[in-house]
């Protein structure tokens, strides 16, 4: 491996021209097809194989008229204190506000709510209910403009007018996200490495592979369905490793220098070492993203994979266009020093200490006390997992304030909890003897169960083979007793021949819940086994893939928790924007997090672990391998972990609930695995395994290849040994 990366770096090298060429006729190619191209995003759910999709197929094939996948919006109206919503004055504002909204673009119907009789028992609540003739992620801005500006009339003569829905929702945008982590690495680039040169070329790279990745996305949504987070994670992703991984070579490449090699050979060596573990740490991230097509959820999978080509771009890019500008920059990378910044070669061995060895000393002299610590403090940080409540997120967690917000609380105050989460039942009667007879009795009993608050009376496709009831719970969408109740509806005996089927948000919270705990094992079976396979082949140890893996646990447990705390309990809601907006954590989130995670943490094992095991093969004792190998790349890990979790912070900033929960995610994971697990419990714990830490089985050893991501082959090829002095002929020959 080493070795042909090293001719890969030394190619791009003396052919830079080209190679810059090419990557920037990519980024132009990405960019024209993303303008002309692209189409819009979705935000919908997919759940193939349950039965809220089932239901929802069903309708769309027997009563596209019900409308099961279009989009809804609530019109909510309150009539001031001591006043009725029916009197004369504000039933004419009512009614002149819903007629502006029917004349709006996309609508196909409004019900009134006095003939639908949704007025609250105390007169001064009442909701319409208003159909679109699209989907939700095809409503567009000028339609959802419309409503608003429908409603003022009414507000302003005093009626309190608020609207809700999936209609309603803002489509999210990346906003300043991006900047924001780009201005920090840039930063943290400069100290690092002391030179806007050096600091400047990782981040060249880094956005001109995050432009292609984003634009091919973009104008990949006008062929296909992607939801509108896929674009925004993909870029976080791709943003984060790309700036990582240049760090890596640029670092190798200014000690190569240091030494006196020249550029071209300085690349060469850079890319053969650094490089290789750039391409294994770049595998355990895709084997992570990419595993998502397991638990068989379309949204999930789109992400996956989108992260995952940002993430194979990042590294072609690290392994070409950074080599060519470095041809391009030449010892220059080592100059352009900025006053008061040390810079320097972030891996040169000097007389006096860096913090980096000195924390490795002091890790390797104490290890099981650091241990004790640190597994304890991890421990302390994961007691809120188990309070971890799943769900889809909906207006309830809507930013306070908001007219959405607003108007699922006046929903809730007026008419119960119960009114923001309907159930739709799905009455297949096509085999009954009877349908009406079949329908009404199935309406009866559902009326018949716990925490039913109101059943429609069945509406029959024309075909008169299916029927659907709204069932209104007593309760909230997201409370146990709602999620008993669906289940209580599937359970119910069949009445006269009519097969039920349950759907809508809550149906579809169970089922998607449901299916991301089922596949959860097989996808953690699947990475954790592809990438415990690739740790073994590339450190040649059974121990350390282990202890690898045990330490991702760690930092998983202790993400949970802190997820938990702030999303769920409101633990520093006002700092993080969240203050009002707290609920159970997105369903999806802990499957994808635990993908996304282990593939990045196992980033910063590859990269410390290798240095390590390189000294280890140059000769050096345990513990010297374990400081060394730290002190050598300590520096640059802890630059990378500090621009990792820059970038997955901005995220938090989304108006995406989705983005939001994964940004903070990412950012206290990287945070934690980076600084407690890898620099902490890691070195710790090598201490402790001595010279067993690199222990591999004979026959196993024989059967892996050996991948030569440490270089050894590689010096021994461009370092030939130097021969041994002979001695001098006896001057009698």
């Amino acid at each position: 491996m080493a070795t042909y990366l090293y001719r890969l770096g030394r190619f791009a090298f003396r052919q830079r021209r080209w190679v810059v060429f090419l990557w920037l006729a990519l980024l132009a190619a990405g960019v024209t097809g993303a303008a002309t191209l692209s189409g819009p995003t979705a935000n919908g759910f997919s759940i193939p194989g349950t039965e809220s999709q089932r239901a929802v197929d069903l309708l769309e094939k027997r009563f596209p008229q019900a409308g099961a996948d279009a989009a809804t919006a609530r019109i909510v109206f309150q009539a001031a204190p001591g006043e009725q919503l029916s009197s004369p004055g504000n039933s004419a504002l009512v009614k002149s506000t819903l007629g502006r909204i029917q004349s709006a673009p996309q609508v196909a119907a409004v019900a009134d709510p006095f003939a639908a009789k949704a007025i609250s028992a105390d007169g001064r609540t009442g909701y319409a209910q208003v159909a679109y003739d699209v989907t939700a992620q095809e409503v567009t801005p000028e339609a959802q403009d419309a409503v608003a500006a429908a409603v003022e009339p009414a507000r302003a003569a005093g009626l309190t007018v608020e609207y809700g829905g999936d209609a309603m929702q803002v489509q999210d945008e990346q906003s300043l996200a991006e900047v924001i982590g780009i201005g920090v690495a840039a930063v943290v680039l400069l100290i690092t490495f002391g030179s806007l040169i050096a600091a400047g070329l990782p981040l060249l790279s880094a956005i001109v592979g995050i432009g292609i990745g984003a634009t091919a996305i973009t104008a990949a949504t006008g062929f296909i369905d992607i939801g509108s987070g896929t674009p925004i994670l993909a870029v976080m992703i791709g943003l984060a490793v790309s700036i990582d991984y240049a760090l890596f070579i640029m670092s190798r490449y200014r000690h190569e220098l240091s030494t006196g090699l020249e550029p071209e050979e300085a690349v060469g060596r850079a890319v053969g070492t650094a490089g290789s573990a750039v391409v294994f740490a770049g595998l355990t991230v895709v084997i992570a993203l990419a595993g998502l097509f397991v638990v068989d959820i379309p949204f999930l999978t789109q992400m996956g994979f989108a992260a995952a080509f940002t993430v194979v771009i990042a590294v072609a890019i690290a392994l070409t266009l950074l080599p060519a500008l470095l041809g391009m920059a030449g010892r220059r990378v080592l100059g352009g020093r900025i006053p008061g910044l040390r810079g320097g070669d972030p891996e040169a061995s000097s007389g006096k200490p860096t913090a980096g060895r000195r924390w490795a000393g002091f890790v390797t002299r104490r290890p099981v006390a650091v241990l004790l610590v640190s597994v304890i403090g991890l421990g302390a940080l994961a007691i809120p997992a188990v309070d971890l409540e799943l769900g889809l997120p909906d207006d309830s967690t809507a930013a306070a304030g908001s007219t959405q917000r607003k108007a699922y609380e006046l929903l809730s105050d007026g008419f119960g909890p119960g009114f923001n989460g309907p159930l739709m039942v799905v009455v297949d009667v096509a085999s009954s003897a009877d349908p009406k007879a079949a329908a009404t009795s199935t309406a009866n009993v559902v009326r018949a169960l716990p925490d039913v608050a109101v059943v429609t009376p069945p509406t029959f496709n024309p075909a008169g083979d299916t029927a659907l009831l709204t069932v209104i719970p007593a309760s909230g969408p997201s409370t146990t007793e709602t999620k008993d109740l669906v289940q209580a509806i599937r359970d119910a005996p069949e009445s006269g021949g009519a097969e039920v089927s349950v759907t809508g948000g809550t149906a579809f919270n169970i089922d998607i819940s449901a299916k991301l705990s089922d596949a959860l094992l097989p996808y953690l079976s699947l990475i954790v086994g592809l990438a415990f396979l690739l740790l073994m082949l590339v450190f040649r140890s059974v121990l350390v893939p282990l202890k690898a893996t045990l330490g991702f646990l760690l930092t998983v447990a202790a993400t949970f928790g802190a997820v938990v705390a702030v999303f769920q309990w409101g633990w520093l809601a006002g700092p993080f924007g969240i203050e009002g907006q707290t609920g159970p954590i997105i369903s999806m989130l802990p499957v994808f997090l635990v993908g996304i995670v282990f593939g990045l943490a196992m980033d910063y094992q590859v990269f410390l672990v290798t240095r390590m095991r390189e000294e280890h093969v140059h000769g050096a004792t345990p513990r010297t391998a374990v400081v060394d190998g730290f002190g050598h790349s300590a520096r640059v890990v802890t630059a990378a972990a500090v621009i990792m979790v820059a970038v997955f912070s901005g995220f938090i900033l989304s108006s995406e609930t989705l983005i939001r929960e994964i940004g903070f995610g990412l950012a206290f994971a990287i945070a934690i695995d980076a600084f407690v697990v890898r620099m902490t419990i890691v070195p710790a714990v090598m201490a402790l395994l001595g010279r067993s830490a690199w222990w591999l089985p004979r026959w196993l050893d024989r059967l892996l290849p050996d991948v030569d991501v440490e270089g050894e082959k590689l010096r021994r090829q461009i370092e030939p040994p130097v021969p041994e002095p002979r001695e001098p002929e006896l001057a009698s020959r």
